[in-house]
């Protein structure tokens, strides 16, 4: 009962800010927060299998795998937050405030009534106990839900397949067009620099710095220069490396360098 309190309004905290807070990334890590709690009130339960199931799946596998699709993709903040559904705040607002009065009623409950039958249940083990009711009492509902979680992955991958407009690209068309973009444009025909190279941060956001101390803006992916979070070099960013190629150059000389002259 104790760790309940401690932690209950730690969880509501947490899910209010996981729906207010405008980053996503920040969103992820307070619904972190709320999956890790729970799997603590798990174990104050003496629950063990779900404990485990809830760090180790959810937590630690589902979680995990989307906030690193968001740090790797990125999320504006500036997103569009026009309402595309008409209503569909006061239908939250409505559906929230339901939630909220049956969650009450529920700890209300759980709260004043006595826990009866827990200690039979559990006789043989948490684990033995709670795979006999899934498998066994509970088993149509079980399968039933399967079911429904694989025809939600299906529909997801039907929705977000799209037809190939255009025949795919062989390796001989590729390297033809950077060719084609050599002999009409000037393009460069080798691969880009990566970014970071010669610079002091080591970051996909920071410009690989050339050996004249210019940047190169194409190193520095295309979704990050739309959105300019690109980390700017500054001019004494090669200096060291100048220096470690050239003892003997003077200091005028590698502040020259760092600036592009």
């Amino acid at each position: 009962m104790i760790l309940f309190w401690l932690l209950a309004p730690l969880m509501v905290l947490a899910a209010i800010g996981m729906v207010v807070v405008r980053k996503a990334v920040h969103s992820a890590l307070l619904l972190a927060f709320v999956m890790v709690s729970l799997a603590a009130l798990y174990a104050g339960l003496d629950a063990p299998f779900l404990f485990a199931v809830q760090i180790i799946v959810y937590t630690g596998a589902i979680l995990m795998l989307f906030l690193f699709v968001l740090m790797l993709v990125g999320v504006d903040a500036s997103d569009s937050v026009v309402e595309t559904i008409k209503g569909q705040r006061l239908m939250a607002v409505v559906l929230g405030l339901l939630f909220g009065g049956l969650l009450s009623i529920g700890v209300a409950q759980a709260v004043s009534a006595t826990v009866v039958g827990l200690d039979e249940a559990n006789g043989e083990g948490n684990v033995p106990a709670l795979a006999q009711l899934l498998f066994g009492r509970y088993v149509f509902a079980f399968e039933l839900t399967s079911a429904l979680l694989i025809t939600a992955a299906l529909g997801a991958m039907v929705l977000a397949h799209t037809e190939r407009v255009a025949p795919k690209a062989t390796q001989r068309d590729l390297a033809q067009a950077r060719m084609r973009d050599y002999a009409e444009h000037g393009a460069h025909l080798g691969p880009l620099p990566t970014p970071g190279v010669y610079a002091r941060h080591n970051a996909v956001d920071t410009p690989a710095l050339l050996p004249d101390g210019s940047t190169a803006e194409a190193s520095v992916s295309r979704s990050l220069r739309a959105r300019g979070n690109v980390r700017r070099a500054h001019a004494g960013d090669v200096d060291k490396t100048a220096a470690a190629l050239d003892p003997e150059a003077p200091a005028a000389d590698l502040s020259e360098r760092g600036s592009g002259r």
